[in-house]
């Protein structure tokens, strides 16, 4: 198996590729993430920032920041989103979806109190966020 992956948006325009291992991998619930992708819940893998390129079409890409903690980013031609930079975390998002031959295996819910689709997987449900990455660390039940 190939430890590089491409992705792109909806219309092909931007090309995304990703090296290596995703520091992590699973669903967020919060309001932000919902309202952005239209969506119950947010499908998201975490990568070094160094591990993530833009190979084509990088004058499509745009960008916006409805508060410090996510630089969204997304295709100006079809709307595609493709990432969302958390620089509080050092991480990168590239959504899930965008990056299909990637074997998606999550390992957490996170903002899992702001819940609309309540998901019964037995993976860990975090109130916010871990306290590594300044949340309370707590849990609540599925």
């Amino acid at each position: 198996m190939s430890n590089t992956h491409k992705g792109q948006c909806f219309c092909g325009a931007v090309e995304v590729e990703v090296t290596g291992e995703p520091a992590g991998m699973g669903y967020c619930h919060c309001e932000s993430c919902r309202s952005w992708s239209a969506g119950p819940v947010n499908a998201f893998t975490l990568w070094d920032p160094d591990k993530v390129k833009i190979v084509k079409g990088e004058e499509y890409v745009k960008q916006f920041n409805k508060t410090e903690n996510s630089d969204r980013k997304w295709c100006e031609k079809c709307g595609g989103h493709l990432m969302a930079g958390h620089p509080g975390l050092g991480l990168t998002d590239v959504y899930a979806a965008t990056i299909p031959s990637i074997e998606f295996k999550p390992g957490i819910h996170v903002n899992y109190a702001e819940t609309v689709l309540p998901m019964k997987d037995g993976l860990p449900k975090m109130k916010d966020f871990p306290s590594e990455f300044g949340g309370s660390g707590e849990t609540v039940p599925e």
